[in-house]
């Protein structure tokens, strides 16, 4: 349930009803809103009873929520969440961020060359696996600690902050050292040891939808690291498994809208894993930001055919410099015709992306 409290409430007050919920065997999660202070109450629902509340000092009113994800929910924070990572600000009506990088790192050399490929072309951060979830055993499994060094010197190069993937809870310390963002891939979306774990972080967090999940299993998912303390997360829509093999995954692009609907979380769209094939990714990318997501993360390689993983999938350089242009301008109109929507809105010309 969610504890709304008076416009007017006292600090004293707010700090009443939050012992008031921990007495009762409950964990307040406090949300400073526009206007007023919001208390989430989170435990089992079923001992919730909105009377233990409803007539304290400052409370305005008690509301259920209905969805079995609280604290990823709109009806817990109906603003958007705005994620910052080293400068760069995922949601909220922000410009869109552009991730991209290789499938693995590869050596020193790849990265520098990648890096300072991307961010001319217009990227905002840098990605690259240095610990890969493979689904062979036989395939490249990543440098590790190796590979998180050539994603920081390529960081001290370029100024673009790193997300990586992060696979076991054993591997958190290694990879905050090295990186910005942590990234939970696919496989790992239900891994709940490793969801608890980063939540206790105060690190940002990408996290990727499994690919056989739905969204209220996603949100879920979100719920186990916001649960934890942890509220930097975005989420990343990137394809489920349906019987069509004409592309390695299916896009969900109706996932964007109802995400953006659903959650206050900010919400990527990764068209790079999603089809499998550099063909679809430019056309993907422009479909997401036209569904609304707040960006991309794609996969960029300057030989593709050379690739240690994901090759078929992976940008050319080049390629991917047309892919910024046109989703940005994709993302200009889309901004356009929101501001037009609403009511009193500015008719003018909006923000550049």
């Amino acid at each position: 349930m969610m504890i709304v409290m008076r416009h007017d409430a006292t600090p004293d007050e707010v700090q009443r009803v939050l012992q008031r919920v921990q007495a009762l065997g409950f964990t307040p999660h406090l949300s400073h809103g526009e206007e007023r202070v919001v208390i989430g109450v989170i435990g089992e629902a079923r001992r919730a009873d909105p009377g233990a509340f409803v007539h304290l000092p400052g409370v305005a009113r008690v509301v259920p929520i209905s969805r079995p994800y609280k604290l990823s929910s709109r009806e817990f924070h109906p603003d958007d969440s705005v994620v910052e990572v080293g400068g760069v600000r995922f949601g909220g009506g922000e410009d869109i961020v552009i991730i991209a990088g290789p499938c693995s790192v590869e050596s020193r050399s790849q990265m520098l060359e990648i890096a300072h490929a991307v961010k001319e072309a217009g990227a905002h951060m840098l990605r690259g696996g240095a610990f890969k979830p493979r689904t062979s055993p036989y395939s490249f499994q990543g440098l590790g600690e190796e590979g998180l060094r050539y994603l920081a010197e390529a960081r001290e190069a370029t100024g673009l902050p790193v997300v990586t993937e992060v696979m076991a809870v054993d591997q958190l310390d290694l990879v905050a050292e090295y990186a910005d963002m942590f990234q939970i891939g696919a496989r790992n979306m239900q891994n709940f040891a490793l969801l608890k774990a980063v939540g206790k972080r105060r690190k940002p967090v990408l996290l990727k939808r499994g690919m056989s999940a739905t969204l209220s299993e996603f949100l879920l998912a979100a719920e186990y690291i916001l649960a934890g303390g942890n509220q930097q997360v975005v989420l990343c829509e990137r394809g489920i498994r349906t019987f069509e093999p004409s592309t390695r995954n299916t896009t969900d692009i109706n996932a964007i809208p109802v995400l953006k609907a659903s959650t206050h979380l900010p919400v990527l769209i990764d068209p790079s894993h999603s089809t499998g094939h550099w063909a679809y990714v430019t056309p993907i990318a422009r479909a997401g930001i036209a569904a609304g997501a707040d960006g991309v993360i794609v996969e960029v390689h300057p030989r593709p055919e050379e690739a240690l993983s994901d090759g078929a999938q992976s940008l050319k350089p080049e390629r991917f410099a047309q892919l910024v242009r046109e989703i940005k301008a994709i993302a200009a109109v889309v901004r356009q015709a929101a501001v037009s929507a609403m009511p009193g809105g500015n008719h003018g010309s909006a923000p550049g992306v």
